[in-house]
Order: structure tokens, then C-alpha cells, then sequence
């Protein structure tokens, strides 16, 4: 197995360390964290990566990929919670973009992550809460 789809490709190919490159892993980070899986899971392989697999969900079957135990028990907050993930997975897309300079910076990173907060604790009755 490969390096491919987990790992920044300039690290992978070149050996190359960046902050670029940790923007990157933070991205398949938010990935895991939101799908609750691994990129290394059996499902992938080959060229259909977990980062293919977040970006042919978008923007129609999001829900479908998300982890189900994130959304149980909001009643009448689909659209908003869909919008939301939408936000974190667009997000993480632009964090594991192939060329370091194409990839957000982790400033504006914290910002987008603050903006999504702010919309689903505006459109949810649960509250969550990032420092």
C-alpha cells in the first residue's frame, strides 16, 4: 500500500516538509473525523482515495458519507446540518488540494471553522463549542 490519498503528495514524492504539508493532513483529518473513516481503509484503493470518494459526495450525497452518529436526533435541522458539512468538507477539499500553494492557509482555516460553528449553533439546538 502506498502513500497515496493520506499522506501530501510533495512528502510522498519528494520528501518535501512544509507547514503546506500539515494543511494538508489537517484536511484528511477533518476527512476522518467526519466520516469516521481511515484513508486507509479496504474501501479504498487504487486512484479512488478518500479524498475522491469526499469530493464525487459533494455536493448532492454528503449525507450519505458523513458519520451517521453526528446527526441522530436533530429533528427539522437537515438542511442547515447538510449545509454545515457541506462547509467542513469543502474545507477540508481546499486543504488537500494536490499543489501546497493551491492549499488554504491554516489562519484562514480557523476562520472557516468558526464561521461553520457559528452557522450550525445559529441553526441547531445543540451547541458545540471550538477554542
Amino acid at each position: 500500500m502506498g502513500t497515496v490519498g493520506y499522506m501530501a503528495p510533495e512528502y510522498g514524492s519528494a520528501g518535501i516538509i512544509s507547514s503546506m504539508g500539515d494543511v494538508y493532513s489537517f484536511g484528511i483529518l477533518l476527512m476522518e473525523v467526519f466520516t469516521r473513516r481511515k484513508p486507509t481503509d479496504e474501501m479504498f484503493h487504487g486512484d479512488f482515495t478518500m479524498k475522491k470518494w469526499v469530493s464525487d459526495s459533494m455536493p448532492d450525497a454528503i449525507m450519505e458519507i458523513v458519520d451517521s452518529n453526528l446527526v441522530t436526533g436533530e429533528e427539522g435541522a437537515g438542511q442547515e446540518i447538510e449545509e454545515c458539512f457541506l462547509m467542513v468538507m469543502g474545507l477540508a477539499m481546499e486543504c488537500t488540494s494536490d499543489f501546497p500553494e493551491e492549499r488554504i492557509s491554516m489562519e484562514d482555516v480557523i476562520v472557516r471553522l468558526k464561521n461553520a460553528l457559528q452557522k450550525f449553533n445559529q441553526n441547531v439546538s445543540i451547541g458545540l463549542v471550538i477554542n
